[in-house]
């Protein structure tokens, strides 16, 4: 969207007269014959909107007379439509120095190109002036004047708070004499997805369409970018896929398109699955998501399952507003739930971003206070779920021009934007930025690695979950690739999680982390080995949880306990049993006594919990079978533990 400079043509129009007008008679600053008749010319021109020529005539009476006003007003106002905000100041100034007094409104006018051009200081001194010579007070102005004005205040405190950012070009690799915007990005940085908008071709599916959006990626090798390459068949084709974004996990990809055959309205979400280097054929996500009216910009939760977007339907606070959905299972999803208050305004609020901590919602809008236009902002998620009020991200992120879309890195360290500032490669090019420490999110890292069966090491699919402990609250769903067994799961800092992968033939595997403010993010690297479910196997339960020389299970021990249950309900004829086991820190009788205790804690919770107790035994081994050394902490550590092993099928 771009802002609309129409309102001031026809205020100028108004406010002006006779100033702007076809009869030689009203023209009040010249009485020259041959500059009036340019100037006619041009006002036929003004009134076509053929700016262009408007400004060739009105400069041609300009050098029949140096003191026409009302030609100098005609070239200004021509170059303020065409967007040329600093000629269009320029020549609002020779107006007012050929004549100071021509009309109040003159420096109104002045003080709103000059807010166009990002100088706010200086247009706040025309408004003074405008009041001087208007001889009134601000709360006499006209609405519109008042509201110009306090919208001057509040972008220059943003410039005098503006952030010491540069943004720097993605480089060739990324950018082209194209348009490159809307990037998105894998959890860890490593892959890039972003639209690409090209010259149609014979193909085009857009009968009297210039052009064609296609879907492109990168990927980052020893930190360089490759180059860039169309995602390809099945999810580009030759209609228009744009507004996408692709799961923190790399696995989904969301996508806009608009006017298939197979679309609810005008423009439509779809979503693809990746499956080795292959994408699934995109699937339309159907109601209660898509409706007759407009959706699209979608962004994944690093959840797995939580997606934002934007769309026009009723039911909003505005004209587009901010909507959220769940994906239940692969192409299922919930009803939408419009975010509400204080995010949605009665204006316009678009491309969303979840930050992949969950709790940092990025959006653009043109409803709340701003540099001009859309702005991006960003709010932060309360415990209880609701968002606070959205904070604009200031100069230089936000400026009079519109801005789309941000993406911010997992760290938090680093945003993305797409901008056709001077200097890019193309129009419309994808440049980064360090974030401001005042504005960084709370980062987050990740665990990435690949899934293997134990027996014969083939790789694996199977699902994941990261829990919060405390809350016993999902906060990551993802799976591994069926074909390469990789997975990508994102972890958040300031907090203790457990990590589950479970496949419905196998063991589960559990672990679990525990990161606070401190911790430096880097990311784990691991392959894990799952179990199938024979006789002999085992699985060491990492998020059971007991007080030092105590057998009394803790809360955070639920959430394991509740998987345990599960697989032992899914395979009624397997026999197992609980192992406890301890480090060498006192005497062997006491740690039996201990390792049997917690281990019967466990059996006990079973049993309450509808497992029968003919198909379980339980026993302590003290620190008899040691899988680590005792001599350090760390070994200790990991021969405290408890284990779950079949016994029999």
């Amino acid at each position: 969207m771009r802002k609309n400079y129409i309102f001031k043509s026809l205020l100028l129009c108004l406010l002006l007269l006779p100033a702007l007008t076809v009869s030689a008679q009203q023209v009040k600053s010249s009485t020259n014959k041959k500059a009036i008749k340019q100037y006619q010319k041009g006002m036929e021109h003004i009134r076509n909107k053929e700016f262009d020529e408007a400004i060739r005539y009105a400069k041609m009476a300009i050098q029949e007379d140096v003191s026409f006003t009302e030609a100098y007003l005609m070239v200004a106002e021509s170059y303020s439509m065409k967007q040329e905000s600093d000629l269009a100041l320029m020549y609002y100034q020779k107006a007012l120095y050929v004549d100071p007094d021509f009309s109040p409104q003159l420096y109104y006018f002045t003080a709103r190109e000059y807010m166009r051009c990002n100088h706010y200081n200086e247009a706040l001194e025309y408004f003074v002036q405008y009041f001087d010579h208007a001889g009134i007070d601000k709360s006499k102005a006209s609405a519109d004047i008042r509201t110009h004005y306090d919208q001057c205040v509040y972008r220059a405190k943003l410039m005098t708070d503006s952030n010491h950012i540069k943004l720097v070009n993605m480089g060739p690799n990324i950018n082209s004499a194209l348009d490159e915007y809307q990037p998105s990005f894998t959890a860890d940085e490593s892959c890039i997805v972003f639209t690409l908008l090209r010259p149609a071709d014979a193909l085009t599916e857009c009968k009297g369409c210039s052009t064609e959006e296609d879907l492109y990626f990168s990927r980052q090798e020893k930190g360089e970018w490759q180059p860039a390459k169309p995602l390809g068949e099945p999810v580009n084709s030759h209609y228009n896929e744009g507004a996408q974004c692709i799961s923190p996990d790399g696995k989904y990809v969301l996508f806009t398109a608009c006017h298939r055959d197979d679309g609810y309205g005008s423009c439509d979400l779809y979503w693809s699955k990746r499956e080795g280097n292959r994408w699934t054929v995109p699937q339309n996500m159907g109601k209660p998501v898509n409706t007759q009216f407009w959706e699209s910009q979608p962004t994944f939760g690093a959840d797995g399952k939580t997606i934002y977007y934007t769309s026009n339907r009723p039911g909003g606070k505005g004209k587009c507003d901010i909507w959220m959905t769940t994906m239940v299972e692969d192409g299922v999803f919930s009803t939408p739930v419009n975010v509400g208050e204080p995010i949605n305004t009665s204006g316009d609020e678009l491309a969303p971003y979840l930050h992949p901590n969950g709790t940092v919602l990025y959006f653009a809008s043109t409803g709340h206070p701003g540099m001009g236009g859309q702005d991006l902002f960003y709010s932060l998620q309360n415990s209880d779920g609701s968002w606070n009020q959205p904070q604009n991200m200031g100069y230089p992120i936000n400026t009079s021009a519109d801005e789309t879309n941000i993406v911010v890195n997992a760290k938090g360290t680093r945003g993305y934007v797409s901008s056709n500032k001077k200097g890019g490669l193309g129009r419309m090019d994808i440049y980064w930025f360090e974030m401001p420490e005042k504005m960084r999110p709370q980062p987050v890292t990740y665990l990435k690695g690949r899934i293997f069966n134990a027996k014969d090491s083939s790789v694996m699919c199977a699902k994941f979950k990261v829990i919060d402990l405390e809350s016993g609250q999902e906060k990551v769903m993802s799976s591994s690739d069926p074909e390469t067994g990789e997975f990508l799961v994102c972890i958040p800092s300031n907090g203790s999680y457990a990590l589950h992968a479970q496949h419905p033939e196998y063991l589960f595997y559990s672990a679990n982390f525990t990161l606070d403010s401190s911790y430096q993010l880097k990311p784990y690297h691991k392959d894990i080995y799952m179990n199938p479910i024979e006789t002999g196997r085992s699985v060491v339960l990492n998020n059971v949880f007991f007080d030092t020389d105590r057998s009394t299970l803790k809360k955070e021990s639920e959430v394991e306990l509740e998987k345990l249950c599960e697989l032992m309900k899914s395979n009624p004829k397997i026999r197992v049993e609980i192992a406890g086991h301890t480090d060498n820190q006192g005497s062997k009788e006491h740690n039996l006594t201990l390792s049997r205790n917690r281990a019967k804690a466990v059996y006990d919770y079973l049993v309450a919990h509808g497992i029968k107790a003919d198909r379980m035994r339980y026993k302590g081994y003290g620190f008899d079978q040691p899988v680590a050394s005792n001599d350090t902490p760390e070994g200790r550590a990991l021969n405290r533990r408890t284990e779950f092993k079949i016994v029999g099928k």
